[in-house]
C-alpha cells in the first residue's frame, strides 16, 4: 500500500501506479520479518517487466501512450519525443530518430495524421496513408512507440505525454519549437539535432515527379 500510495503521489496514474505496488509486494512477500523494498530492488524489478508492455515501436492510442510511459518512467527511464509527418522515409529520418533516442531510454515518435498533413502540405499528400507510416516508422530499432495525433501541432500530445526530452531538427530555432516550454518548465530538456544536407521528402518527390 506504501508504494501505491506513493506512486499516486508522485503523480503516476493509477494504472501505472498498481504494477510499481504489485512489484514492491511481490519482493516484500519474499523476505523474512518486517521487509524494506529497497529502489534498487524495485528498478530491477520494474526493468525486468518493461519489456513486456508493447512490441518496439508499437502504434498505440494517447491514452494508452501514457500509461505506458508512466510504467516506463516508474522504472527510472528516460523517455525522449519528437514528431513530424515522415511520409517517405529516408535517411535524414533516420539520422534524426536515431539522434533522438540517443538522448534517452525510450523513444516515442508523434506522427500526423492524414488529416494533419494534407492541412499542413497540401492536397496531395501525405503519398502514404498514417497506418503504413505508422508501420514503416515503428519497425526501426530505436522507435519504441508511435503515437498518431490530428491537430496542426503536436502541443496537445507533449502536455499529454510530458517527455524528459524533446528533439526537433537544427533547422528549427529553440523559440519556435511547439511544446518546448512545456517540456522545460516539466524539468526536461529540448535538443537540436543536426540535419543530414539533401535529405527531404519534399525533395525526393520532386525528383520522382520530373
Amino acid at each position: 500500500m506504501a508504494a501505491l500510495a506513493l506512486s499516486l503521489a508522485c503523480g503516476l496514474a493509477l494504472e501505472a501506479s498498481v504494477p510499481v505496488a504489485n512489484a514492491a509486494a511481490a519482493i516484500a512477500v519474499a523476505k523474512l520479518g518486517t521487509a524494506v523494498v529497497t529502489h534498487a530492488e524495485l528498478t530491477a524489478a520494474l526493468h525486468h517487466s518493461v519489456p513486456q508492455l508493447e512490441p518496439a515501436g508499437a502504434l498505440v492510442a494517447r491514452d494508452k501512450a501514457r500509461t505506458i510511459i508512466d510504467r516506463w518512467r516508474a522504472s527510472g527511464a528516460r523517455i525522449v519525443f519528437t514528431n513530424g509527418c515522415f511520409d517517405l522515409l529516408h535517411p535524414g529520418h533516420v539520422g534524426m530518430l536515431e539522434a533522438a533516442a540517443a538522448q534517452g531510454d525510450r523513444l516515442v515518435v508523434g506522427l500526423n495524421t492524414d488529416a494533419s498533413v494534407r492541412r499542413l502540405k497540401g492536397p496531395t499528400r501525405p503519398l502514404q496513408d498514417e497506418t503504413a507510416r505508422a508501420r514503416v516508422i515503428g519497425a526501426m530499432r530505436c522507435v519504441d512507440l508511435v503515437v498518431l495525433f490530428e491537430e496542426d501541432t503536436p502541443l496537445e500530445i507533449i502536455t499529454a505525454l510530458l517527455p524528459d526530452v524533446l528533439v526537433k531538427g537544427a533547422d528549427y530555432k529553440p523559440e519556435d519549437v511547439v511544446g518546448a516550454d512545456i517540456v522545460i518548465a516539466n524539468g526536461g530538456k529540448l535538443v537540436l539535432a543536426d540535419l543530414t544536407p539533401g535529405q527531404s521528402t519534399s525533395t525526393l518527390v520532386a525528383k520522382a515527379r520530373s
